[in-house]
């Protein structure tokens, strides 16, 4: 077939041939590819072959999708091939509309034939000539008879035919019109939805709809509102508005039509909507209604479709309008709901509020920026003040204003409201607005508190906890004013209800605000209260108000949590006692007394203590113990008991106290909800019966529904319940039109208490349900909790009770308990699965089974839903397999056999439920049957409603089955595409069931999508095309299940989804307005961009190319600043919780890899959004984003010349929303994240190095690099940092610290010596000014004092002055430490702990850097441990500098700080030692406020901690001590020794916390602090008055040790013990100097016994836990088990492997030398015995090092001897052989057996070596030299020992590796000087020979290498030495030896011009030495020459030729000059002078 090869995208298959089922493939590939082709004129030949086989597939009774390609190509065809076949083709499908054929088998043509003409006519426009005459005309006559699917296809071809044609037909507008003025009102909704569309696309070209025909036009929009679906009252709603929006949009000049009529107003324009809010357009003859008074009952969805009409009407004329015309908008607004026809009931008024407040957030809450958003709170504020000034307050004038004022209520309700939100989204950069004194809001506000009605007073209540959640500064005084108005106002009781809301609601605030209030006005305000509760009973006028204020107040105390609510709680548990009667008795008197005032005052009372009682067990839980549990049992009790004993009184006083005894019982079952439902188990039987009689509506006349319907059944129901209309814009005037009762009329006035609660997060504003519904709700809730608790008998008894109820209901009452019934059924059933509970016996299951299976048939959906779901959860209750199969069966049986809907529905989605909750393998079973009997139901196409819920229930079986339902996923998708192909497309909830049924499948297969088998390929492709057909869908719903599916596909393969064609898809999207649609959108790129952000960004960039190379603005305008632009344009119009958190994710994932490469272009973003045009129209650099959606655009697009002029005017009445304060906070965080992106990109080094930066500039090209974006970065936190809002002031203080921290040690490379950030001082001082102003909230002040310490301690600033700017904010701030709390406090107490403490630690930070520079003394080797601080540049003068600046603030800060770390210590103490804690608080916080306070003490003790270290160590303790000397005598040491243990404890605390909570800095800060604190001897006396103290300190470091792997931690804990180790040692020195004092006073004792003071005494016992010694040893064997594991002494190898840390070798090297010279010391801190107990330790330990550190490969060459730890394993081992007591008569023996056995350990190691690895030959070598130099002769001496050594020296000499020769001879050297004759003498006569051998031997003087060379010229030296040694008899043997040698070196002749280097410098070497020993020995000499001639002979040649030499160089350079050069040019790597 030619088609199919032609299109290769584009085939079609009949796998059944009797189904011809078609699978579309490429549905858009195929119109691209026919572009293409076409422009390459290669098409022209076969486009009649083409034409025709199109035409025959229209025979072909095509699908919706088909015909929609078949047209799509058709026109594409014709717009670019030839047009020869064009009228021919129009005429055939005319002639098929024509056909009479009404078969329905012959429709699908007729509709194809309809689709391709709409899409020719769209597509060729005017190329069609006058052929739409005939066209219109058949179209219109066919309507009459068409079904309406055929209507629909009508209507939008003629809405086609509108668009491409245009002004053309003007002639058949009038016609067109009157068609579609009927279907604009059809019974199908598809129908009127098509006509909209045509009406819409009119209204650009024929003008007499918006003028003659408006009115009538309009008051059809009314009627076709009249029982619309969501969907009509869309689309009716934007043709509405559309209509509207035209009448102002109109200017005469440029259209001529309009030259002779009059221009509509905006008034009456505005007019014409209000006339269809306000009385609905149904039924009424013009003017009747106003007769008729009767007419005032508003039909709902007129004024929900009016109010969607509103918005429009304000989007299409744009933003800049809506500025012009704010105020005549805003009134007509709000004066729309002070109408009486607005509010005939109160139902009906909340409806219409509702409406209002939609209308005003869409408009100003969305399309306003901030600044034009204040000036409509002002607006606002105006009108509310003309409103109260015109009610009358005269209680005589009562009556007459009664009826007037009653209507303003609700404008006022609505106009608070509005002001409450507005100023809640603008944040604290609302604070002018507030204090503005022109038009003081608040006042306008608090005025309104006392109006007669409850509505206004509450709303105005609510309005002020919005103003102080927004601007927390307002919080205390708001506070004050309201207590003050109670007290004023007290015999009013308007003032008391309004005021005492104003003050609850202020108080519900608090929690949400980061300073809260002062601790006193929670006391203050509780007194107000009390007071109010006390004088109620004293005037009956006022005493329900006060009763109900003074709880009000009480419940809103709580909220301020438990440091408020602890000291209250006793006068609450006497209030709540009181408020219920204590016995029956009482309760008996009370009924027989009083009237129904009295009763009503009563109950009121009661509910209020209930209420209160809520809110502390909702607020307070940490004080509710188990006795306050059971004291608040007691009034609870009393109030069932109270309950249960009034139904005779509340039936003889009737309705009066109805609403009273609701409420308490509202309040009743919300207070049990939060105890633990055991703990009143006894009144279960009591409070069951009340329950169920409540939602059973036993008492109740009213068919009441509960709201909870939709949160017990499960989420994923949506599609059925259409609670999908919550994820919608319009859910808030939407939930008005659901089916139970009172949705959506939630408002304050039906629970007051909600001004103090927490509000969801769904809820702008709080909207309680009607007590009826409320109480019915929580009597569910609490049903549920119960439920599963009481006994077997009492559930059969309440499902049987149920069963009755239901029988006896008739009609609608039925339903209403049944609805009720069932939600609580289910909440019970939720209730067993979470207490894992069985329903109960046989019994209970049978009764309760009949009951849900009787429901499932149900003629309410939504019944048959909750019993759906109901199956479901008790099959997951029983868990038995045997009942689930009843179940299963009981529906397979209903549905072979049902025909009706009703069962069909509710068994499907019964099947659906029972696999969801008991899961694919407890199912399994019955899968197949279900599988096969909902495939069959799916198929009915003559229910749309039957194939929903059974592809509903066919998806939750599919997700639920796992890979239990592969085997069923090809028939499901062949039948989801079958139904996609044929189903109608006006069949919206059919084709998102099958969006459901896909995704399921696709998650089934998974990650096997990826494959490659021909299965996989199909169903891959599959579900592509599925996915492509519904991403064409019109419905915003369909076309988001696609996008889902998408991703789904993009999660498993994503190699097979095609971004380029999906991003344009997503991109389009995001300017819908439907949020359903953009949630997908945007949780599909998120998921998009964390793999391949990089490739996302450029389709989107390309796509918005290619839409402005085409100038089609589709949407989203998406500037250069590219996809991430939108995105943050997106964050200003968005409201949508979770919508703003995926956008925030997107970004961070784009930012995070994308960043560090584009930073001009992110930066450049952040910049934008940051840096704010102040003026609200400035458009220059913002991303421009059109409000509007792409229909539209898309209406008012007909012609191009129009096009390209409403493009262009586009930024001019619709500007982009200017950047809102989160955004900008979000900018802020994005440009840190920035920074740390490009910290960890690859070119790292290069973003912060401006040299590198600027190399790699010139010579790559490259400028992209952050530290070239400096300016712009100070910039941006300085303009953040300065901005009016707190949040982003925080953020900019934050970047600032980060772009200190980051730059502060760059260079500038123009000036040397100077630093890049110096150029910006200005700037940083002045970002941080500000925040020290005396107004500014606590918390940044704290946050800039951080920044403040920072840029000083950074360095940057070099010269003093420079410094004082900002050291003065930090010398002003100081002063705030004086007084102990803030004389004008506005925040709680805390923030002033936390500003304190932040100054404190700012200057702590300062002081320590001053005190690093200043000395360069033993702290040192601790700073340059850190491997971060690189040399401060110019430490000394900065150091004295910056001291200068703390020194005169030194003597009180250095008592602050003491003061608060006594604080911080205080705090940190355990619970129980609460009570010894100071009554009257701290230093820096108060007793009240403690826990809060704690955080902060935390996070800004270290750097106190160090810095008061700092001061006692250089002369504060000495100062200390002075002070107290002038005091008082007796406690001098105390106080000091006081300052010294608060600092030593402090840190221990810190350092063994028992979990790490510490961060690593705090740990490295105080091991600091420690170490200069024990640096003063002062602190070192101190710390050893008792030993305990030293032990316990070393216990903490070793557990630091075992537990840190930081390097500079250990190093830290190591340089600490030293400074033990030192305190030891001047401690025993001193008693040794006590000690020798006494005996040289005695003089009969003997000095040695002086040793004995050490550890060990005599007998030498060192025992663990007591002894000082034994802890020191203990840490350094933890740190070297840690470095190098096998050293353990314990055998378990899997233990000491996992202890091992991973550190470069030179770190561990520095660690282990540490630990070594901390043992090296140790035994001098021991008696002579003691000694010896730790001798074998230490050596153990030494020779492990040895052993572990010199261990090499066998083949490795270099030399380990010159390693860190080596070195001082070396070093180590000579102390300890040097040592005193190593002669020491008491200990000698011992101590030389020891040494011996150490010396024949290394021995040992050096003779054994494996095949791979050996010991590192000179290491041994000098570890034996050690022994042999320094240790008494016995102990080398041993032959056994001797021997060996000898030998080791022997291989060395050896050695193939020159370098180990050398060494070798070296040592030999200092071991032939040995002043011991015993010891030398073995080794020379047996390795001096070898010497002398190796010289006289060729390779000595053949010399290659600098090696070679060194080692001959050193045996020279060494044999030379032995000639010293030799007695001097012999003296002439030994130079017999060694001169002739010499004189072989010489060279002569020949010999001399052609040597090397090596050789010529040996000759050189030689001479010299020759030269000066014949001097030296000149006997022995001259004796010897004369001996041998020849030798003489060449000796005096050598030397006439060198003198000959020297003749010649006239300069007469000195002999010996080249011989001193090259003695030292080998230098010598090891010093050896140690060892001699």
């Amino acid at each position: 077939m030619f088609f199919v090869y032609f299109f290769d995208g584009f085939f079609i298959i009949s796998p059944q041939p009797a189904g011809g089922i078609h699978f579309i493939h490429g549905l858009n590939s195929c119109e691209k590819r026919l572009i293409r082709l076409l422009f390459q004129n290669d098409i022209k030949g076969c486009q009649k072959k083409l034409v025709e086989q199109l035409m025959n597939h229209i025979q072909e009774s095509p699908g919706p999708p088909t015909r929609k390609l078949i047209a799509r190509s058709l026109a594409t065809l014709f717009s670019v091939g030839d047009t020869f076949l064009l009228f021919d083709t129009v005429n055939k499908c005319n002639d098929i509309l024509k056909n009479k054929d009404d078969s329905p088998s012959f429709l699908p043509t007729r509709l194809a034939a309809i689709c391709c003409v709409g899409t020719m006519y769209e597509k060729l426009g005017r190329m069609m000539g006058r052929s739409y005459e005939e066209t219109v005309q058949i179209l219109i006559r066919s309507l009459r008879s068409a079904e309406s699917q055929t209507r629909i296809e009508i209507m939008l071809t003629l809405e086609k035919v509108c668009a491409g044609m245009g002004n053309a037909i003007s002639n058949v507008h009038k016609d067109i019109y009157k068609a579609a003025r009927h279907c604009l009102i059809d019974r199908v909704m598809a129908v009127r939805c098509a006509a909209t569309r045509c009406l819409l696309e009119m209204l650009n070209h024929a003008p007499f709809l918006y003028t003659s025909e408006l009115e009538s036009l309009a008051t059809l929009c009314f009627r076709a509102f009249d029982g619309s679906n969501y969907e009509v009252r869309c689309s009716v709603a934007k043709l509405l508005g559309a209509l509207i929006a035209m009448t102002q949009n109109q200017k005469p000049e440029k259209t001529p039509q309009l030259k002779g009529l009059k221009l509509v107003s905006l008034d009456e324009a505005l007019g014409i909507l209000m006339a269809g809010f306000l009385r609905g357009g149904v039924g009424f003859l013009k003017g009747t209604g106003e007769i008729i008074k009767g007419s005032s009952s508003v039909n709902r969805e007129v004024r929900v479709g009016v109010t969607h009409a509103y918005v429009i009407f304000v989007q299409i004329l744009g933003s800049v309008w809506l500025e012009r015309n704010i105020k005549s908008f805003l009134s007509h607004i709000l004066y729309l709901v002070a109408n009486p026809k607005a509010a005939s009931s109160h139902v009906d008024a909340v409806y219409s509020r509702k409406c209002i407040n939609f209308i005003l957030r869409s408009v100003l809450g969305k399309m306003l920026g901030e600044k034009a958003q204040t000036s409509a709170c002002k607006e606002i504020a105006q009108i509310i003040v003309k409103e109260m000034n015109s009610i009358d307050f005269n209680p005589e004038n009562a009556k007459d204003f009664n009826q007037e004022t009653l209507f303003s209520q609700h404008l006022l309700v609505c106009a608070l409201q509005e002001i409450g939100c507005l100023v809640l989204s603008l944040g604290t950069t609302a604070h002018d607005l507030i204090t503005d004194q022109t038009l003081n809001l608040i006042d306008a506000t608090v005025s309104v508190l006392i109006h007669p009605c409850q509505a206004a007073r509450l709303a105005a209540a609510w309005c002020l906890r919005c103003i102080c959640v927004a601007v927390p500064s307002q919080i205390t005084p708001l506070i004050d004013r309201c207590v003050t108005g109670i007290e004023e106002y007290r015999t009013s009781p308007e003032a008391i209800a309004g005021y005492s809301g104003a003050l609850a609601a202020v108080l519900g605030g608090v929690n949400l605000s980061p300073l809260g209030v002062p601790h006193t006005k929670g006391k203050i305000i509780f007194n107000t209260a009390e007071e109010l509760l006390r004088s109620a009973s004293q005037n009956s006028r006022l005493s329900l108000n006060r009763t109900h204020a003074g709880w009000l107040l009480i419940g809103a105390i709580m909220t301020l949590g438990v440091p408020v609510v602890r000291g209250l709680l006793p006068r609450m548990l006497l209030l709540w006692r009181n408020s219920f009667p204590r016995s029956t008795k009482e309760l008996d008197s009370e009924k027989a007394r009083g009237d129904a005032f009295t009763w009503q005052v009563t109950l009121e009372g009661r509910a209020g203590a209930l209420s209160a009682m809520h809110s502390f067990l909702q607020h307070c839980h940490e004080l509710v113990t188990e006795d306050i549990n059971r004291r608040l049992l007691a009034p609870i009790e009393s109030a069932l008991a109270m309950l249960t004993n009034i139904s005779s009184i509340l039936k003889s006083y009737g309705q009066q106290l109805k609403a009273p005894a609701a409420m308490v019982r509202l309040r009743l079952y919300e207070t049990l909800l939060l105890l633990p439902p055991q703990s009143f188990e006894s009144s279960y039987t009591h409070l069951l019966r009340m329950l169920v009689a409540e939602f059973t509506l036993t008492e109740n006349p009213a068919n009441t529904t509960t709201s909870q319907m939709r949160t017990v059944c499960h989420a994923d129901d949506s599609v059925i319940l259409g609670t999908w209309l919550q994820e919608t814009d319009h859910r808030t005037i939407e939930d008005q039109l659901q089916p139970n009762s009172a949705a959506g009329s939630g408002a304050l006035e039906h629970d007051p208490c909600c001004l103090y609660r927490q509000i969801s997060m769904s809820e702008i504003i709080p909207g309680p349900l009607p007590l009826g519904v409320a109480v019915i709700d929580m009597s569910v809730l609490l049903f549920g909790q119960i439920f599963p608790r009481v006994a077997n008998k009492h559930r059969l008894q309440m499902v049987d009770h149920f069963a009755e109820c239901i029988k006896h209901a008739k009609s609608s009452r039925q339903e209403a308990v049944q609805m009720n019934v069932f939600t609580a059924l289910l909440s019970g059933l939720k209730g067993l699965t979470e207490a894992k509970m069985s329903i109960g016996q046989e019994d209970v299951k049978k009764a309760a089974a009949s009951l849900i299976v009787g429901a499932l048939t149900s003629p309410n959906p939504i019944l048959r839903c909750a019993a759906g779901e109901a199956v479901g959860r008790m099959a997951q209750v029983v868990s038995d397999p045997k009942f689930t199969a009843e179940l299963a069966q009981t529906s397979f049986d209903r549905l072979k056999s049902a025909r009706d809907v009703a069962s069909r529905t509710g068994h499907s989605l019964a099947l659906g439920c029972l696999h969801r909750y008991v899961g694919g393998m407890g199912s399994s079973q019955h899968l197949n049957t279900s599988v096969s009997i909902l495939l069959a139901l799916a198929q009915d196409q003559t229910s749309p409603v039957v194939q929903v819920w059974s592809l509903h229930a066919l998806a939750l079986i599919a997700d639920s089955g796992g890979p239990m339902f592969r085997g069923y996923v090809e028939p499901s998708l062949s039948l989801a595409l079958k139904l996609l192909l044929n189903v109608p497309q006006s069949y919206i909830d059919v084709h998102q069931c099958i969006g459901k049924v896909l995704s399921a499948l696709i998650t089934t297969i998974g990650p096997e999508l990826q494959g490659n088998t021909s299965s996989i390929c199909m169903a891959r492709s599959s579900f592509l095309c599925a996915c492509a057909i519904m991403q064409d869908h019109q419905d915003p719903l369909v076309q988001a299940e696609a996008t889902g599916c998408l991703q789904q596909l993009h999660l498993f393969a994503p190699r097979h989804v095609n971004l380029s064609s999906l991003v344009p898809t997503l991109c389009r999207t995001l300017s819908s307005n439907h949020l359903l649609l953009r949630k997908a959108a945007i949780s599909c790129l998120r998921q998009l961009a964390q793999r391949e952000a990089k490739e996302v960004c450029e389709h989107a960039m390309t796509f918005a190319s290619e839409s402005r190379d085409t100038n089609t603005v589709e949407g989203l305008l998406i500037t250069e600043t590219g996809l991430p632009g939108v995105f943050f344009s997106m964050l200003d119009t968005e409201t949508d919780a979770a919508l703003i958190k995926d956008i925030h994710d997107t970004l961070i994932s784009m930012l995070q890899m994308l960043a560090a490469d584009n930073l001009s272009q992110w930066l450049g973003l952040c910049k934008d959004v940051l840096t704010i045009a102040t003026d609200s129209t400035n458009m220059e650099d913002q991303q421009s984003v059109s409000t509007n959606d792409a229909d539209e655009n898309d209406e008012q697009e007909a012609d191009d010349d129009q096009a390209e002029f409403h493009a262009e005017d586009d930024s001019s009445t619709h500007p982009a929303v200017q950047p809102r304060w989160p955004t900008r906070v979000f900018a802020a965080e994005c440009v840190r994240k920035i920074i740390t992106a490009c910290e960890s990109s690859a070119s790292k080094t290069t973003h912060f190095d401006l040299i590198q930066a600027k190399e790699m500039q010139l010579n790559k090209g490259k400028t992209d690099f952050l530290v070239l974006h400096l300016s712009e970065l100070i910039r941006m936190a300085f303009i953040a940092a300065t901005s009016d809002s707190d949040p982003l002031r925080l953020e900019g203080l934050k970047t600032l610290q980060d772009i200190i921290e980051k730059f502060s040690k760059v260079p500038e490379p123009e000036f040397p010596g100077h630093l890049l950030l110096e150029q910006f001082q200005a700037q940083v001082g002045a970002a941080l000014r500000p925040a020290f102003a005396p107004d500014t909230s606590s918390h940044v002040t704290a946050a800039a004092c951080e920044v403040c310490s920072t840029w000083i301690g950074s360095n940057v600033a070099r010269d003093l002055n420079d410094l004082r700017r900002v050291h003065q904010l930090l010398v002003s701030s100081l002063t705030k430490l004086q007084n102990k709390t803030n004389t004008t406090q506005l925040y709680n107490e805390s923030l002033a702990t936390l500003e304190k403490l932040a100054i404190l630690k700012a200057w702590a930070e300062v002081y320590i850097v001053a005190m690093r520079g200043s000395e360069s003394s033993s702290l040192d080797l601790v700073t340059t441990v850190n491997a971060n601080d690189d040399e401060f540049g110019d430490f000394e003068y900065k150091g004295e500098n910056l001291l200068t600046l703390v020194q005169p603030e030194l003597v009180s800060l250095s008592q602050h700080w003491l003061a608060a770390l006594k604080d911080h210590a205080l705090l940190s103490l355990p619970a129980e030692f609460a009570s010894q804690l100071p009554h009257d608080g701290g230093a820096f916080y108060t007793n009240d406020t403690m826990e809060s306070s704690r955080p902060h003490y935390m996070s800004s003790w270290p750097p106190i901690l160090h810095a008061a270290a700092l001061w006692l160590n250089s002369g504060g303790f000495d100062k200390v001590s002075n002070e107290d000397n002038d005091n008082a005598n007796n406690n001098t040491v105390d106080s000091c020794g006081d300052k010294f243990h608060l600092l030593f404890g402090i840190c221990m605390e810190a350092l063994c916390s028992p979990r790490s909570i510490e961060p690593l800095e705090s740990i490295v800060t105080c091991l600091r602090a420690l170490y200069t604190l024990l640096d003063s001897t002062y602190a070192r006396e101190l710390i050893l008055v008792d030993n305990s103290l030293g032990i316990e300190l070393c216990n903490v470091l070793h557990r630091l040790i075992l537990t840190r792997d930081n390097h500079t931690c250990q190093l830290l804990c190591m340089e600490v013990l030293k400074q033990v180790i030192k305190a030891a040692q001047e401690r025993l020195d001193k008693e040794k100097k006590n000690k020798l004092n006494e005996i040289s006073n005695q003089q009969d004792g003997s000095t040695a016994d002086v040793d004995l003071l050490g550890e060990g005494g005599e007998c030498g016992d060192i025992l663990p836990g007591k002894s000082l010694v034994f802890s020191i040893l203990e840490v350094c064997l933890c740190l070297l088990v840690r470095q190098l594991p096998s050293l353990s002494p314990s055998p378990n190898s899997t233990i000491v492997n996992s202890l091992r840390i991973m550190q470069t070798p030179d770190e561990s090297g520095r660690l282990i030398a540490a630990s070594l010279s901390c043992m090296e010391n140790l035994h001098k801190l021991c008696s002579p015995q003691g000694a010896i107990s730790i001798l074998p330790t230490v050596l153990y330990l030494t020779t492990g090092v040895i052993k572990e550190m010199a261990t090499k490969n066998i083949n490795d060459v270099t030399v380990l001897a010159n390693n860190a730890s080596v070195q001082a394993a070396l070093h180590c081992l000579k102390v300890l052989a040097t040592d005193r007591y190593c002669n020491d008569s008491r200990s000698c023996d011992t101590w030389q057996k020891l040494l011996q056995s150490a010396l024949a350990k290394i021995i040992d190691l050096a003779k054994t070596g494996s095949d791979e690895n050996k010991l590192d030959e000179v290491t041994m070598m000098l570890a034996i030299a050690v022994f042999v130099l320094h240790a008494p002769s016995r102990v080398v001496t041993a032959p056994n020992l001797q021997y060996p050594c000898i030998n080791h020296f022997r291989q060395c000499l050896q050695s193939s590796n020159s370098t180990v020769r050398l060494k070798c001879v070296q040592t030999l050297k200092s071991l032939f000087a040995h002043p011991d004759r015993t010891v030398a003498t073995p080794y020379i006569h047996t390795l001096a020979p070898r010497l002398v051998e190796f010289l006289y031997s060729d390779s000595a003087r053949n010399i290659f290498s600098d090696g070679e060379l060194v080692v001959t010229l050193e045996t020279i030296v060494t044999v030379e030495s032995l000639i010293e040694l030799a007695e001097p008899q012999n003296r002439i043997q030994m130079l017999t030896l060694l001169v002739p040698i010499l004189i072989s070196y010489l060279l002569e002749g020949q010999a001399l011009r052609s040597a090397n280097k090596y050789s010529l410098n040996l000759h050189e070497i030689s001479l010299q030495r020759l030269m000066k020993i014949g001097p030296k020995y000149p006997q022995e000499f001259k004796k010897l020459m004369s001996q041998t001639s020849d030798l003489r002979v060449k000796l005096e040649s050598a030397i006439r030729s060198k003198q000959q030499n020297h003749i010649k160089i006239k300069n007469g350079m000195n002999v010996n000059k080249p011989v001193t050069n090259h003695h030292p040019s080998i230098k010598l790597k090891t010093d050896f002078s140690n060892f001699s």
